[in-house]
């Protein structure tokens, strides 16, 4: 199965960390992987997105024309790219900053509260790391436990004091939806 998945929103939201993130999981997972980043002209405030592929054999090209999840971290994202998802898609809403749900009605939205649920843990900055956590736990094109390795191999050395505030955001969408 081959799963293409389209991160995207303002360069600062920790796009790309999601992005690598998946991506080296599906490695450790022994899936074929690409992983392609795109900036826009700021780095930080600018446009960010990168497209990630999954698949259990060979991909023939990183280019993602349309993709079966999309990620949206900030409603300009939403607007650029809900179009590009097929349809019976998913597509992620990064609810604190987006107010409108998809406009189509032949994908499927999964709302997620992610600086909120962050500010819960501690530090709004990990709203991306929530995100990565209700994306992997309700498509399941990876394991848990391999994003959870994938973190601490990234934050390894000087940055291993944020393992565990990660881990927590991992299972931070988890725990409240199961409450509701």
């Amino acid at each position: 199965m081959t799963h293409r998945l389209l991160f995207a929103g303002f360069g600062g939201q920790g796009i790309m960390l999601m992005g690598e993130l998946l991506a080296y999981a599906a490695m450790i997972d022994g899936k074929q992987v690409t992983y392609m980043p795109s900036y826009g002209p700021e780095m930080r405030g600018g446009t960010a997105n990168c497209s990630v592929i999954v698949s259990d054999g060979p991909i023939a090209s990183p280019i993602i024309t349309e993709a079966g999840i999309l990620i949206a971290m900030n409603e300009p994202s939403l607007d650029k790219f809900e179009d590009d998802v097929d349809p019976e898609g998913l597509v992620f809403i990064n609810r604190s900053l987006i107010g409108r749900k998809p406009r189509r009605s032949d994908v499927v939205s999964v709302a997620v509260d992610c600086i909120e649920l962050a500010r819960d843990i501690l530090n709004e900055k990990i709203a991306n790391i929530v995100m990565l956590g209700a994306v992997i736990r309700k498509s399941n094109i990876v394991s848990p436990d391999s994003v959870g390795e994938a973190l601490r191999r990234k934050f390894s050395g000087k940055k291993e004091a944020f393992i565990p505030i990660n881990e927590s955001a991992l299972s931070a969408w988890r725990e409240r939806s199961e409450e509701h």
